[in-house]
């Protein structure tokens, strides 16, 4: 009787799947993200209250105490309904935020890595001074030169998450620019354009995406920290951070006003956060060992 045919090796994307799904930190912050983005997307649409009706009867109503599950502020508003609509405006700062700040990075990153020399040194030393400016003070110095609202506040968050983002790329393209295979593309023929989308980029992609979830995570809380100070999202359009200003002078008398949006910034924040170290044990093929 022959011998049964050893089993087929798993393939390098199942290994990270695998990696990531031992993660359970990983995944808990997986699963609490897509359950925040639907609920926040999802939910307005089934809730009975939506985020601007006012039951001026029902000011400062506790949570659970009656029709409004998780109580109403200082106007009568909705809180479960205003905590979803903040919710869908923070992850919408947040996700596009971080794709403009990952495409500047990655452009600004890859040209600098490739090409090296004068180029690259200007660009990278142009990166190191901009990293000199903490980012929530640079944010807040330019948030007072534009009209405040969703898209200035987007744009603005984008313009300062992208640095961090090159200087990850640019060691990366730098490492593989001298690797066999990007030798024997340009011998071929190839020109830098395809040398560097195709055969440099993918080849960096496991930091760059791991960068992109903490960027995601970083977007959130500049968005509140913004918003809190009166220069990001403003009224009545609510988001967390919005709504966590109009709540300080509450703390006392209705806490929950504070803490509800509170919870969910910690909670997707440290959602992202535990995304991206599973995500960076996943893609680190050292890690099938332990």
């Amino acid at each position: 009787m022959s011998a049964a045919a050893p089993a087929a090796a798993p393939t390098a994307g199942l290994r990270v799947l695998e990696r990531f799904r031992r993660h359970r930190l990983a995944m808990f912050g997986a699963v609490t993200i897509a359950t925040l983005t639907l609920a926040c997307f999802l939910g307005p649409f089934l809730l009975p209250f939506d985020d601007t009706y006012i039951d001026i009867m029902q000011r400062f109503a506790a949570p659970f105490g009656g029709a409004h599950i998780l109580g109403t502020d200082e106007l009568g508003r909705d809180m479960l309904a205003r905590i979803l609509m903040g919710g869908r405006v923070s992850l919408l700062v947040g996700f596009v935020a971080m794709a403009i700040g990952m495409a500047v990075g990655i452009l600004v990153g890859a040209v600098a890595g490739y090409y090296g020399g004068l180029v690259g040194t200007a660009l990278m030393r142009f990166v190191d001074a901009v990293l000199c400016f903490p980012a929530i003070f640079l944010l807040l110095a330019l948030a007072a030169l534009v009209e405040p609202g969703l898209t200035s506040i987007t744009l603005l968050i984008a313009a300062t998450a992208w640095m961090d983002v090159a200087r990850i790329v640019e060691g990366q393209i730098r490492s593989l620019r001298e690797r066999d295979f990007a030798v024997a593309a340009e011998v071929l023929g190839a020109t830098d354009r395809y040398i560097i989308l195709r055969e440099l980029v993918p080849n960096a992609v496991a930091p760059i995406v791991v960068a992109a979830t903490l960027n995601v995570a970083r977007a959130i809380l500049l968005e509140s920290y913004v918003s809190f100070l009166g220069y990001g999202i403003q009224p009545p359009v609510p988001s967390w951070g919005n709504m966590l200003n109009n709540a300080q002078i509450y703390l006392t008398s209705a806490p929950w006003l504070a803490i509800l949006p509170g919870i969910a910034i910690t909670l997707a924040v440290t959602s992202f956060n535990f995304l991206g170290d599973g995500l960076r044990d996943a893609l680190d093929p050292r890690m099938d060992g332990r």
